[in-house]
């Protein structure tokens, strides 16, 4: 018997060894410029731009809901008559898990690896971050079955109410990562320090990060005006804790296209024509030129969008091109169509204008109308720095401050606290988020109130076929096409909650206007 073992212990020896000799030959195959693992420097400005894209990619849709944008089409059966496809919500479902998500994972197994604290809470943030935006957009989404790659291609899908406990938790546990000395590094000689080419948000400024993980937990604490648990006071404590200035924003900036792919420019751009069928919303262009406050013409006027703009009323489009002789359209003279412009995901004027609202139900008017006033100034300085871009070949005006100071001393703004309402606030934030998706999150807070948003209409259709949404306002996107095919059964479990049955037009139609959790009482 000893002898068999012997001889069986023997063999396992000699194929390892074997096994370990063939492994080393072959390795004269692995490229050493090419590693299979890497730092979580080389991991993290991926995360970063693909997390901030997921919002970017949804704002290919949510300016049609919000009013920014309507096509140029009469009936075209488009989101601007909330016409809505599962195809639609695929990057932004996709974005969040695959491209971005997916390799967040990895890098924190990296970082906690060598100890490598800021990007193990660079990491919680933009996790958090990137399942704030999906759930605001679809709702019940998953977390704890995700990311497990072939191990499981149909996770269950958390509540909304779960998410929102999770994104608070990783805010937090990002911050406390962030707020560590270098000296918690518990392999200081192998960790990867914070840098500038590591990190291409934050250029490695810990507390940047810790301030966006406020502003964030703020923002999602704002959306639950209509819950009992809602505390105003609550949220005015986290902006305290939040961004300084516009300098904190989170923001990505475009580059010039590298050849042969141009995905390096705004995807409002001109480049990219995303939106070469768009036009301004006469509901936005109405707040801008004087119509909704007469007399009163908004600085930003000639900036968000040209002083040429009349707007178009949804669903009624326009046959002829906003812009006489050129083929492009008036959206491509405008502040955010730059090719080298950037994307906002959050920024210091949303989080002034999230704290007047959390001001104002709190009754604290004074600090109120002082965040308001300091949301639209923060805003016009930001747009309002002038100059002149190609493509598109547009000149765009300098905004003083005697103008800024003119417009807070008009009619369109409240100069009392007595005068002082939740139309006010919220109307000058509409404008400041301009084709941000977390406007969305506003409207279907606030019910699409004609009150606040005195200028929004519901689309013109006169077209046959299902219709829009038979005079209901949509609280949701469809899940993503790629879902449909591969987490059916969840995707089914999603509409049953609802009360609705998996697999019509018409439950698809009745799904998106159901409110999500954070839009219910």
């Amino acid at each position: 018997m000893n002898l068999n073992r012997y001889i069986m212990g023997l063999g396992l020896l000699l194929g390892t060894a074997a096994l370990t000799s063939c492994e080393k030959f072959l390795d004269v195959n692995n490229n050493p410029n090419n590693p299979v693992v890497s730092t979580p420097n080389f991991l993290l400005p991926g995360i970063i731009s693909n997390g901030i894209q997921t919002q970017m990619f949804t704002a290919l849709r949510t300016p049609y809901i919000t009013q920014y944008v309507v096509s140029r089409t009469a009936n075209s059966g488009g989101n601007d008559q909330y016409f809505f496809t599962n195809a639609q919500s695929t990057n932004t479902f996709n974005y969040s898990y695959f491209q971005s998500g997916g390799n967040i994972p990895v890098m924190q197994k990296a970082a906690e690896a060598e100890g490598s604290v800021y990007y193990v809470g660079a990491g919680k943030i933009m996790q958090a971050m990137i399942l704030a935006h999906v759930t605001d957009m679809l709702g019940d989404v998953p977390y704890t079955e995700a990311y497990q790659g072939g191990a499981n291609f149909t996770p269950k899908y958390d509540s909304q109410e779960q998410i929102y406990a999770t994104i608070n938790r990783l805010c937090d546990e990002g911050a406390v990562e962030m707020a560590k000395p270098a000296s918690a590094n518990f392999r200081p000689l192998y960790s990867t320090s914070p840098s500038e080419s590591g990190d291409i948000l934050y250029k490695g400024d810990p507390a940047k990060w810790v301030r966006l993980a406020y502003a964030l937990k703020a923002r999602q604490a704002q959306h639950l005006t209509k819950k009992a648990s809602y505390s105003p006071t609550a949220v005015l404590a986290l902006c305290d804790q939040a961004f300084n200035s516009s300098a904190d924003d989170a923001q990505i900036n475009f580059q010039v296209a590298v050849a042969p792919l141009s995905n390096t420019t705004n995807i409002f751009g001109v480049t990219r024509a995303n939106f070469g069928t768009a036009a301004f919303s006469s509901n936005v262009v109405k707040l801008l030129n004087g119509t909704t406050y007469p007399g009163v013409v908004d600085p930003r006027f000639g900036v968000l969008v040209p002083t040429t703009s009349t707007g178009v009323d949804p669903g009624r489009g326009t046959s002829t091109n906003l812009t006489p002789g050129s083929t492009v359209t008036d959206f491509y003279g405008g502040w955010y169509a730059r090719d080298l412009g950037y994307y906002e995901a959050i920024t210091y004027h949303e989080l002034k204008f999230i704290e007047a609202e959390a001001a104002f139900r709190a009754n604290n008017l004074p600090r109120a109308l002082a965040a308001l006033r300091a949301g639209i100034t923060a805003h016009m300085r930001k747009v309002g720095t002038g100059g002149t871009f190609s493509p598109p070949a547009v000149t765009f005006p300098f905004i003083s401050d005697a103008q800024i100071n003119a417009y807070l001393a008009s009619a369109a703004v409240p100069q009392t606290e007595a005068q002082l309402t939740l139309r006010s606030i919220m109307e000058q934030k509409y404008i400041a988020m301009f084709l941000n998706p977390d406007s969305w999150s506003d409207l279907r807070r606030l019910d699409y109130d004609r009150n606040i948003y005195v200028n929004f209409l519901y689309p013109f259709y006169t077209g046959t076929g299902t219709g829009p949404l038979l005079g209901a306002y949509p609280r949701r996107l469809l899940p993503g096409a790629t879902e449909l095919q591969v987490n059916p059964n969840a995707v089914a479990g999603l509409y049953s909650a609802e009360g609705l049955t998996f697999g019509t037009p018409a439950a698809d139609n009745s799904y998106v206007t159901k409110n999500l959790w954070f839009d219910r009482p």
